[in-house]
């Protein structure tokens, strides 16, 4: 004797299939945005050589290799190292993401998804501050290792700053990501990102500088950064060079709001 098998209306419970459109949790909308940000920056060549790889050669090969006059070369490049990896993951970064996303149109198929524009960008920052999180911690490790003295109190004010100079320069790869086609983004990005490392190193290394070089230099933000970081480490703040990097952020975060696209003009 067979059993007759139940009815569809008899396993499920009334209503069970029935739609209910509501909006995502915003908090978890961004964080789930946020980590796949993070995993494609993680798996992109690219993104690793300049974020990790070139700073950490930096870091060190100047200070192994005597090739630096000076008394503590890891007192002025470990700073700079830092500033570096900051801006390399902001700025360079996020310039050449955004720009190639917005040139293959995954930014519009992201936003087709549900998530809005800001929750992008939201994901974006976050990403670039989880990254940064984790720079700090490899290069305070391999700072330790190489002899670098680290109070606790100095090491968590450098990194309030390098959060300070994760939004400057996230705004301005943004900006820069958000505003100009991909190939221009390619080749700019990195001929400012070479000027900057090159202006930082400069004036982490140099001896004394005074005059009008010695000011413009320090209103470029990747040497406000590291006057900010260094002083930090000293448990000092260096209120000038906060204020640059205010100025500049802001003026990067205005221009990114009005000009940001998130297509390109042709598409």
């Amino acid at each position: 004797m067979t059993t007759a098998p139940r009815s569809d209306a008899s396993r499920f419970a009334k209503g069970t299939f029935a739609p209910a459109p509501q909006r995502s949790d915003m908090a978890k909308l961004v964080m789930s945005q946020a980590w796949l940000e993070t995993k494609l920056f993680w798996r992109h060549g690219e993104q690793m050589l300049l974020t990790i790889i070139i700073p950490l050669a930096m870091l060190i090969g100047l200070v192994m290799v005597p090739v630096l006059e000076l008394d503590d070369p890891l007192e002025r490049i470990f700073p700079m190292v830092l500033a570096i990896s900051v801006m390399s993951a902001g700025f360079t970064g996020q310039a050449i993401a955004v720009g190639f996303d917005r040139r293959y149109g995954a930014l519009k198929r992201i936003g087709a998804s549900g998530v809005p524009p800001w929750g992008i960008i939201a994901g974006k920052i976050v990403s670039v501050c989880t990254t940064v999180t984790l720079q700090y911690i490899l290069f305070s490790l391999v700072g330790l290792a190489l002899g670098a003295e680290l109070s606790i109190g100095g090491w968590l004010l450098a990194y309030v700053g390098m959060l300070l100079g994760t939004f400057v320069f996230t705004s301005l790869g943004l900006l820069m990501g958000g505003t100009l086609g991909a190939e221009l983004i390619l080749g700019l990005a990195n001929l400012i990102w070479f000027i900057l490392i090159g202006a930082t190193t400069y004036v982490a290394v140099a001896p004394s500088l005074d005059g009008i070089s010695s000011v413009l230099l320090h209103l470029l933000p990747s040497v406000a950064l590291t006057d900010v970081i260094s002083a930090a480490l000293a448990m000092s703040v260096q209120w000038s060079a906060v204020g640059v990097l205010v100025v500049w952020g802001a003026l990067g975060a205005a221009l990114a709001a009005r000009w940001f696209r998130f297509d390109m003009p042709n598409d």
